[in-house]
């Protein structure tokens, strides 16, 4: 996605734009589902010096402003992905750790429709599929 774009999103959601933020939300949508030391990596080669602080805080105004979602499957750090706005859910390898994204199985929202919502108004659902990816299910077949 060109800056321009980066951009209009930011202002769309009433954030200013700075280098920072840009940088990060580029890291954001050209390596999906990465966590905060692999976007700062990224960050610093594209602005130089920049700390940890600045990424965690620009991080937490992109994802409360729902530009970014913040993911965390169970004993994973934290993971940003830039696919908002839609309800997918992910696939999750036991062996590498790599996350994919999958959509819902049957039609656009059914997780959506609980059994018994005990009165509550739901709006999303997080689904964590465990097993394991291609490369790892042959790598352990092989031995």
């Amino acid at each position: 996605m060109p800056t321009p774009e980066f951009e209009r999103l930011l202002r769309g959601a009433a954030l200013r734009v700075t280098r920072p933020r840009l940088a990060v939300l580029s890291a954001v949508h050209d390596h999906p589902h990465a966590d905060t030391d692999s976007i700062l990596r990224v960050v610093r080669e594209d602005l130089g010096e920049v700390s940890h602080q600045a990424v965690y805080d620009v991080l937490r105004a992109l994802t409360a402003a729902g530009l970014v979602r913040r993911i965390q499957p169970q004993g994973s750090r934290a993971r940003y992905e830039s696919r908002v706005g839609d309800n997918h859910h992910h696939l999750v390898c036991r062996s590498c750790g790599v996350i994919a994204d999958v959509d819902c199985a049957v039609g656009t929202t059914p997780c959506l429709t609980a059994a018994d919502d005990q009165g509550f108004s739901i709006d999303e659902a997080e689904v964590i599929y465990w097993g394991l990816c291609s490369t790892c299910s042959t790598t352990t077949a092989i031995h």
